[in-house]
């Protein structure tokens, strides 16, 4: 018997794609009107795959369907941004107590390595914040992959997209950076200790702080 080959991803979930990272660069704005036939023009598709992939942004959350006026990108008010970290903090402060209890040493030792990385992305006169966003992700979707639900990593996921549509990202904050890389550090030796209960703490806090730096 043959093997089956993988199907390749369609169309839509490409256009979804691109759409997605224009957004996240804030390309295209919070609050902007997605022109339709500009942007299908410029892909070279038909509006249908497009309108596909609007759907599919729609479904995350990042863009908006008006009736008779078409798709915008989601705006995001200060109740939504408070609504979104607090949901990530309990998710996420229930992981990391998780990983506490369950994760073996070399996965503790894998967090270790990219907190590591993250130090070494703030070095003075050499801090590279493409790098320091990236692997700062990295760092907290590993915690919740080692947590080991998936349905959690799918509401974590979903949220951090909407979080990412904020004009004001708290680590774009002066002095943001240096305090949560603190607060990872203070994660790091609770997890090392293997104290849920501190573990969860931690986490909270770090959300409450970087919920402060973005308003």
């Amino acid at each position: 018997m043959a093997a089956l080959s993988l199907a390749p991803r369609a169309l839509y979930e490409e256009v979804a794609e691109l759409l997605r990272q224009r957004i996240f660069s804030h390309e295209l704005e919070p609050g902007s009107w997605i022109d339709e036939l500009k942007i299908a023009e410029a892909y070279g598709i038909s509006r249908t795959p497009l309108r596909e992939a609007l759907k599919v942004l729609a479904a995350e959350g990042l863009v908006t369907m008006k009736v008779r006026r078409g798709a915008y990108v989601t705006e995001v008010s200060d109740r939504d941004l408070q609504d979104v970290y607090h949901l990530l903090g309990l998710l996420e402060s229930d992981a990391a107590a998780a990983v506490a209890q369950k994760a073996s040493d070399s996965q503790l030792q894998e967090l270790q390595t990219l907190h590591d990385t993250l130090e070494q992305s703030v070095q003075p006169g050499h801090f590279n914040r493409e790098q320091f966003f990236v692997v700062n992700e990295q760092f907290h979707m590993l915690l919740l992959d080692i947590a080991n639900n998936r349905w959690r990593n799918q509401m974590v996921a979903d949220l951090r997209k909407v979080m990412k549509l904020n004009r004001h990202n708290s680590l774009l904050k002066y002095g943001r950076v240096e305090e949560s890389l603190k607060e990872h550090r203070a994660l790091m030796a609770a997890l090392r200790l293997r104290d849920a209960t501190l573990c969860q703490q931690r986490m909270l806090a770090h959300f409450k702080n970087g919920l402060e730096a973005a308003n």
